[in-house]
């Protein structure tokens, strides 16, 4: 036995306290000998025995230092790292997720849902980048895209840094992210939309209208509204703060077009209270079948159908933000206007969404030949001077 100068205590099973022997407790009750220093030290007055794991006894005494110093100094004795598991901070990720509400957890969990069959019950200080390859590896026999993969890293990455702050990692491992494919190109040329719009439900056409002419996000933005963010005499309609992906609240003035296809819906939103006695919050309610009056969630087999008959198969919802951004920007909106309508936050992700189109290309074309001919309708500022005799 030894004593520190912290008044705690160091023992090992071949040099007992007189009269005690030092064990350690097996899951069935029995006891067993340990080959490991054990330590004793008192917090608020109550003895604490804990297994240093180690049959070094410079080791031990270390480990006995800091946990009285930690007593000492009123701070919280923390776990082992070396007993800190996946499992364990995925408690402590998803807690922070909660309290702060910097993640939706409903998103988190997904990601979270494809960490846990490669992960759980692994020390999470053995977890570091090779670990990661071998995940991604896996994935990408998945047929996960790289993208989806480093949203995935970038979850775990999280949990690592947030155990690192919390003193259960003592080291913080780069995880380094997957090439990713370019960004998505797609958009709507108006021909195109308005032939899938006339393959929808009139309901489902007004959904898709503002998605399509002001890029608001189809499941979080769009399908969410209920009729009290819609007023249709001062011709508005907002999203309130705190419920948009940037926290930012955000009000648009509707076309003419526009009021009259809500001033619609809310005419079969109304009738259909009615029908059922009661009244009905969502501006896109179900208006039949076993869910009318819930608020529709998606609409993913309407559109498949409807962009399959318009001949433009296969094509996203999310075409609508790329879409609209393109069109405020080329018909002469302030882009930063254009970014407040939209909801981007910062530049570099509005530029990515700014796609130019062969269209757009032509136009180029089309426009130096009426310089060059003299036919164009736009004037040319500038001096000419004459050539050097």
């Amino acid at each position: 036995m030894a004593q520190t100068k912290g008044g705690g205590s160091l023992y090992h099973p071949k040099y007992p306290p007189p009269g005690k022997r030092y064990a350690e407790a097996r899951a069935d009750g029995t006891l067993k000998e340990s080959p490991t220093w054990w330590v004793k030290y008192y917090v608020s007055g109550r003895p604490v025995r804990e297994n240093t794991e180690t049959t070094k006894d410079t080791e031990a005494r270390r480990f006995l230092n800091e946990r009285v110093g930690r007593v000492a100094t009123g701070q919280p004795i923390l776990p082992r790292v070396e007993r800190v598991t996946y499992d364990d901070a995925v408690k402590d990720l998803r807690a922070y997720y909660e309290t702060t509400g910097s993640r939706d957890l409903e998103e988190a969990d997904w990601r979270l849902a494809h960490l846990k069959p490669f992960f759980t019950g692994a020390r999470l200080m053995a977890i570091g980048q090779v670990e990661a390859t071998k995940y991604a590896a896996k994935r990408q026999a998945e047929d996960a895209a790289n993208g989806t993969i480093n949203r995935e890293l970038a979850v775990l990455g999280r949990m690592l840094r947030l155990a690192y702050e919390h003193g259960k990692l003592m080291r913080l491992p780069v995880l380094k992210k997957l090439k990713e494919a370019g960004a998505r190109q797609g958009f709507f040329e108006s021909d195109q939309y308005q032939a899938v719009r006339g393959h929808l439900a009139p309901d489902l056409q007004v959904i898709t209208d503002i998605a399509y002419t002001y890029g608001w996000r189809m499941q979080s933005e769009v399908l969410v509204l209920e009729r009290r963010q819609l007023d249709l005499t001062e011709r508005t309609l907002r999203l309130d703060p705190g419920t948009t992906k940037n926290d930012e609240g955000r009000v648009i003035y509707l076309m003419p077009a526009l009021v009259e296809t809500l001033a619609a819906q809310v005419k079969r939103v109304e009738q259909l209270g009615r029908k059922l006695g009661r009244i009905i919050p969502f501006l896109f309610p179900h208006l039949r079948g076993a869910h009318r009056g819930e608020r529709i969630r998606d609409f993913r087999k309407a559109w498949a159908t409807a962009c399959k008959a318009a001949g433009v198969a296969g094509r996203l919802r999310h075409d609508f933000r790329r879409t609209a951004v393109r069109n405020m920007v080329n018909r002469g909106v302030v882009e930063r206007v254009a970014m407040t309508v939209t909801g981007h936050k910062t530049r570099a992700v509005f530029d990515r969404y700014h796609i130019v189109s062969p269209a757009d290309l032509r136009d180029v074309a089309d426009k130096l030949a009426e310089s060059a001919t003299g036919k164009g309708t736009g004037k040319v500022k500038g001096r000419v001077r004459k050539p050097a005799p």
